[in-house]
């Protein structure tokens, strides 16, 4: 039967697939740049609308939802290239968000319902900063991990023992043979101002917020750092403070409540707040929301809610929890600030795809915990729209209390000396003429994809990101670097073509402009000259001069910049895929892709139908695909990244959508990785089952024969056992890659997912 649209029920499904598709990208995109890259690149209620409408499809279409879908997973994961991973006892969970009095009320009452007894709440603030999970064996702290992805972190136990505060050793009595303590990392909003005057006097980077601060200051290595960057790193985790929130693995905490616990974890010298309240009835709970949302700058550290839980500890099993969120808790987001600036000018910014965006330049304000300087205006129909002028005295406040928006001029402060915008005809990098992409389109985009400086820079920027190929040292500053020095005249990279060509000769001539890290505009000597700088090059040392080195030699980062080039020509071929900048191929489709086809003369030998058949992929991103191979130079780009030994194959891989390499002990079989398998990652798991001559399946059917399932296996575990498809853990996987079905015992009569269910309990978090 047609549905609504008149669409048959499989041109529907495949118009969802291919929608579902597209929003998991970017929720994934956003997620990676919020938690790995401590950058925000959607509002909060953009990615809320993302979720919603991704659940939306999920629910009409149940084929679509699976265990790794962003509606059932936590964001973010463990950098296990910088740290080594940690998997928690129990899963460290993320918390759904009300953002009106009114849906906190709803909440309330669905609570109550389902509680059916007296329940109170305890509310407590909401600090803007990084989750981590303590570790407590006889009340030793053996080790402090970031959230990660929920199941997995990453290890921080050497920066977290510079954390005041937080004790090595419980002092008392009565201490678990295992305690998981949850909490939040931040800076003190008078600690984050003594840090980036630190950070600005040491010439080193000024953080935007205390949440990225507190991110990257945890975060980082000593590995390789001089004794001044070491001394900075040291008062940086010095100047960082913890408050614990909540509790994970604790087989009996001897407390019947939330506050119980605090209390108890208090007096073994743990740091608890003392900004939270114990209410019995809702009103009350709204009260401490409302007191605390025109309170928030008496606080000693950086709020963006308050999060209100059921303090009776029995009631948490009985109310359970989604794969993402518990049901006995809630998160309370304050409305943004709002504060008024002047629009000093309107500047217009090309970005990677060639797309022109005006951007407000404002004088530098105070908005929601952050100075804020720049806010993006999107299109010349929205600066219409809004009605400001440049000159006006603007209206601006933080979307999500993270994106910066202008809302409108302040009308009655006009003096007659504002003036309207008006949007270039020609790009502001290169010169060429702007257009719209096709008939209709409001943005503008610069056509000249090929050679524009600036769409360039952003392209390679997006090479080295961790979405992409990860290398470390390209970022922002690097990718402008190469692609747009002031010395040379022409830059190393006028496409990203010649990336894996970069020698350390081609990095030593380059110079750049020294910007001002508060304004970000150029900085001058006392005689008016331009500041410029090497980043890539360093003058000898004494020991260099006297073994007979004269003249200019590389620096770290370049040592660095060319040796992580090299180990990125052999990346898997899906993080390749999504370095090639092909529209709408983010992380998603380039798996798909990469594990249907094996090779990327595999996918470009495809037809459309062949691409678009494959799962996760479909007819927009298949004509993207071909559409791509068809520009000239996108084509030199794959030919000279392979002549530089850029690997576009998958070893060992069977071919298109063939299901088992010749002589592989997985020859036949079908294979489902699922969870946080101990020593795997997502990728590699899929890469080794191929290896094997497996075919690495996304869903479970009848049709599969084995389900590697570790803690956070979900859904895929549950119709497992339910088919009674073999269940194996990871040390067995690890036998069945070897040695194939013959290698492994007979099953047991007890699935191999019990350690699974007990490892997957419900914990705490509040980030």
């Amino acid at each position: 039967m047609p549905d609504a649209t008149g669409a048959s029920p499989a041109a529907a499904l495949a118009a969802a697939g291919e929608e579902a598709a597209g929003l998991t990208t970017r929720i994934l995109e956003a997620r990676d740049a919020y938690y790995e890259r401590n950058e925000v690149i959607v509002s909060d209620a953009e990615y809320d609308g993302l979720i919603h409408r991704l659940e939306e499809l999920e629910r009409l279409f149940p084929e679509l939802a699976s265990q790794d879908s962003p509606t059932q997973t936590v964001g973010g994961r463990a950098e296990t290239t910088l740290f080594d991973p940690v998997q928690h006892a129990e899963r460290m969970l993320s918390l759904d968000n009300v953002f009106s009095i009114e849906e906190f009320e709803a909440w309330a009452a669905k609570v109550q319902v389902s509680a059916n007894r007296a329940v109170h709440y305890l509310c407590e603030l909401k600090i803007d900063g990084l989750a981590i999970n303590l570790r407590y064996e006889n009340g030793v702290l053996v080790s402090a991990a970031t959230r990660g992805d929920g199941v997995v972190g990453e290890d921080v136990t050497e920066n977290i023992a510079l954390v005041p505060g937080i004790p090595a050793r419980l002092t008392g009595t009565g201490h678990p043979p295992l305690m998981e303590v949850r909490g939040e990392v931040f800076f003190p909003v008078e600690s984050f101002r003594e840090l980036n005057a630190a950070q600005s006097a040491a010439g080193e980077r000024v953080f935007a917020n205390p949440r990225n601060a507190a991110s990257g200051s945890l975060r980082q290595k000593a590995e390789g750092k001089n004794p001044e960057q070491l001394a900075l790193m040291t008062a940086r985790l010095g100047r960082l403070r913890m408050l614990v929130h909540g509790i994970g693995a604790w087989q009996d905490p001897g407390a019947d409540s939330q506050s119980a616990v605090y209390a108890l974890l208090a007096g073994w010298g743990l740091p608890t707040s003392t900004h939270y309240k114990v209410v019995e009835t809702p009103a009350e709970a709204s009260a401490f929301i409302e007191y605390f949302g025109e309170h928030r700058g008496s606080v000693e550290h950086e709020i963006d809610g308050i999060v209100i839980k059921v303090d009776e500890l029995a009631l948490h099993d009985e109310l359970g929890a989604t794969n993402r969120a518990p049901r006995w808790a809630i998160a309370y987001k304050y409305p943004p600030e709002q504060v008024n600036t002047k629009l000093l000018d309107i500047v217009v910014s090309v970005g990677r795809t060639g797309r022109a965006t005006p951007f407000a330049v404002m004088e530098p304000v105070r908005v929601a915990g952050s100075v804020v300087r720049q806010a993006t205006l999107h299109n010349q129909d929205v600066v219409k729209a809004k009605g400001v002028l440049i000159g006006d005295t603007v209206v601006l406040r933080k979307a999500g209390d993270v994106i910066p928006e202008v809302l409108g001029p302040v009308v009655e402060l006009r003096d007659g000396t504002e003036r309207e915008f008006v949007m270039p005809q020609n790009c502001p990098v290169c010169g060429t003429a702007l257009k719209a992409a096709k008939d209709g389109d409001i943005d503008l985009r610069c056509p000249n994809a090929r050679s524009c400086p600036a769409q360039v820079r952003g392209r390679v920027e997006h090479i080295g990101s961790r979405g992409a190929l990860d290398i470390e040292v390209l970022g922002e500053v690097t990718a402008a670097a190469l692609t747009q020095p002031t010395v040379p005249e022409t830059p190393p990279l006028d496409t990203e073509a010649g990336l894996f060509e970069l020698t350390i000769d081609d990095l030593l001539p380059i110079t750049v402009v020294v910007r001002d890290a508060e304004t970000g505009l150029p900085r001058e000597d006392e005689d008016g000259t331009v500041r410029q700088r090497s980043p890539f090059r360093r003058n000898p040392t004494a020991a260099e001069k006297k073994a007979g080195l004269e003249g200019p030699q590389p620096s770290s980062n370049a040592v660095k910049l060319i040796n992580e080039i090299e180990l990125a020509k052999t990346k898997p071929l899906a993080r390749i895929l999504v370095a090639l900048n092909i529209r709408h191929v983010g992380p998603v489709a380039a798996r798909a892709l990469a594990n249907h086809f094996g090779s990327l003369e595999a996918i470009r030998a495809a037809s459309r139908d062949e691409l678009a058949e494959v799962d996760g992929v479909g007819g927009i991103i298949a004509d993207a695909v071909i559409d791509w191979f068809e520009v000239d130079w996108h084509r030199e780009i794959v030919d000279r990244w392979a002549a530089a030994g850029v690997q576009f194959a998958t070893p060992g891989h069977p071919g298109p959508g063939a299901a088992a390499a010749a002589g592989g002990v997985l020859t036949g079989l079908t294979v489902v990785a699922t969870g946080s398998l101990e020593g795997f990652t997502r990728e590699g798991a899929a890469e080794a089952i191929i290896a094997a001559g497996g075919k690495n399946a996304s869903s479970v059917s009848k049709k599969t024969d084995f389900v590697a399932a570790g803690p956070g296996a979900g859904s895929k575990l549950a119709k497992a056992e339910a088919l009674g498809v073999r269940i194996i853990n990871a040390d067995q996987f690890r036998v069945l890659l070897e040695h194939g079905p013959d290698g492994l015992a007979p099953a047991a009569d007890a699935p191999a997912s019990a350690e699974v269910e007990d490892a997957a309990t419900v914990s705490t978090d509040t980030e």
